[in-house]
């Protein structure tokens, strides 16, 4: 099975104790450590404003986590926990490695394309200039 890349986003009240949200944080650790996951990215970004209102909150405690994992049962795990816990209002993961195949895909496309387009020289422009 080949791993995989997600973006793991929640956003906690903001009333939260910083503790509460380490803690939180450091659940998800165990359980990626548990199913075999990897987390590569860790980063509490803090108290922010929320574009539009969630469960009557206007500001949220931003937490992201970049996970590698090839097992899809660690993040549905993960969105279990995360459902159930009171300082979360909202979360979201995204699966990032599918979007980077395709990036990459797009990358080399336009690689070739350029090769294959004749290259202009200022000598081969002055010449055409000339007849």
């Amino acid at each position: 099975m080949e791993e995989r890349l997600y973006d793991l986003i929640f956003i906690g009240r903001p009333a939260t104790p910083e503790e509460e949200m380490k803690k939180l944080t450091g659940m998800i650790e165990q359980a990626c450590a548990e199913k075999g996951g990897k987390i590569e990215k860790n980063e509490l970004w803090g108290t922010r404003k929320l574009a539009y209102r969630v469960a009557k909150h206007r500001e949220g405690i931003y937490v992201y986590m970049q996970i590698r994992t090839n097992h899809g049962e660690l993040i549905a795990e993960l969105e279990r926990r995360l459902r159930v816990q009171d300082a979360v209002i909202k979360y979201m993961t995204i699966r990032l490695d599918e979007d980077l195949k395709r990036q990459g895909k797009l990358v080399k496309h336009r690689e070739k394309r350029a090769a294959r387009r004749p290259r202009r020289t200022p000598a081969a422009e002055q010449s055409a200039a000339a007849s």
